[in-house]
């Protein structure tokens, strides 16, 4: 939400809660919650303290039956998925900025001065490398690769066995950008990543080189504030369709070979969007929560009844769409209208994270919980 998107100007950060001035969200109140008639009564399995996190690049990872979470202090717990037993819990001895990547036995996390540690799960330091930037985003880790972004936009790719750098990518980025995650993701050939400009590149997974890149939005504006349209959060890739967000600009989808345009829409965006079976859910920049047609872009329905609350990316879980906010609630929306049929209340903290598996949903707040939720 713009409250949590810090911007940097000339490489140095505008304050630390976020873009002033646009829309006058940041100086109103939340929404308070109404009344609602609960359909889904959402059950916390367990909880478990895993550190602080003030920040939403915290996000947990699962593999193996186990779970991970990192904290601002070094700290990484791992616990039993379906318990939440305690089975290490890891320093890495440095401050952290962003949330755990995980495969097999290497957990991959990231600092604020650049450092990336890779750790198995004793906590042995199996390498290091240094990407001299803020890590921002969890590392997207395949079966050979830990690809890592910082917060200036370079995209490097280390190996995962040894640490050693194989490619990095970076591109020109304007004076005024959003201090958001943004992470990349994977697939078998490429990695996918947005960009400032409202730009959407895709590079060769081998060797780092550009493969296409789109528009989604293109920036407007007299001033260079009016004029940011950074891509938002993660693109998604669904078949043959990759879809993603720009803030201040539009929601748009290609085929997978970015070379034609399916739709767009004029929505703004600072958390990204989410697919699930025939939509594509995303909060704009005002708290509203949408669900479009992931063929034509066309609205199913709209939820405005959780404005400036500073909700998390949605996910999408059975049939439901789940939304946390900063003020420490789990919203439940009905995936087929968006009305709003149940509520969690958590630890009074804003909420990092949703992160759904086949186990549930596991949820990491800024007050240092972790926490398996099921309906």
């Amino acid at each position: 939400m713009i409250a949590r998107v810090a911007v940097l100007l000339a490489g140095l950060a505008l304050g630390g809660c976020g873009l002033f001035g646009i829309g006058g969200d940041a100086a109103k109140k939340p929404m308070p919650l109404g009344e609602i008639t609960p359909t889904v009564t959402p059950k916390t399995v367990w909880t478990a303290s895993v550190g602080k996190a003030r920040d939403q690049h915290f996000h947990p990872a699962s593999s193996g039956g186990r779970v991970y979470a990192a904290a601002e202090d070094g700290t990484v717990t791992i616990l039993e998925e379906d318990t939440g037993k305690l089975v290490a819990r890891l320093d890495a001895k440095k401050k952290l900025s962003s949330g755990v990547g995980v495969e097999a036995a290497t957990i991959i996390v990231g600092t604020i001065k650049g450092d990336v540690i890779a750790l198995d799960p004793s906590g042995k330091v199996l390498w290091t490398a240094q990407v001299a930037g803020e890590v921002l985003a969890p590392a997207t880790v395949t079966t050979s690769s830990a690809l890592v972004r910082t917060s200036d936009g370079r995209i490097f790719a280390f190996g995962l066995a040894d640490g050693k750098r194989r490619w990095v990518y970076q591109r020109a980025t304007p004076a005024l950008l959003l201090r958001g995650e943004a992470g990349v993701v994977a697939t078998a050939t490429n990695v996918v990543a947005g960009y400032p400009g409202g730009k959407l590149v895709a590079l060769d997974i081998e060797d780092g080189k550009l493969t296409w890149e789109v528009t989604v939005a293109l920036p407007r504006g007299a001033t260079e504030l009016e004029r940011v349209a950074d891509v938002a959060g993660l693109p998604v890739i669904d078949g043959g369709r990759i879809c993603a967000a720009a803030f201040q600009g539009k929601v748009a989808c290609f085929d997978i070979q970015g070379a034609t345009t399916a739709w767009s829409r004029d929505i703004s965006s600072a958390t990204g969007l989410a697919f699930a079976g025939a939509n594509v859910f995303l909060t704009d920049d005002k708290d509203n929560v949408h669900a479009l047609d992931k063929a034509t872009g066309a609205s199913r329905w709209k939820q405005d009844k959780l404005l400036r609350r500073k909700l998390t990316l949605p996910v999408a879980f059975e049939d439901r769409v789940v939304v946390g906010d900063s003020l420490g609630y789990l919203h439940v929306l009905s995936a087929d209208d968006g009305s709003i049929v149940g509520r969690l209340a958590l630890d009074g903290t804003a909420v990092n994270a949703l992160v759904p598996t086949r186990n549930g949903l596991y949820v990491q707040t800024a007050g240092g919980t972790l926490s398996l939720v099921r309906f």
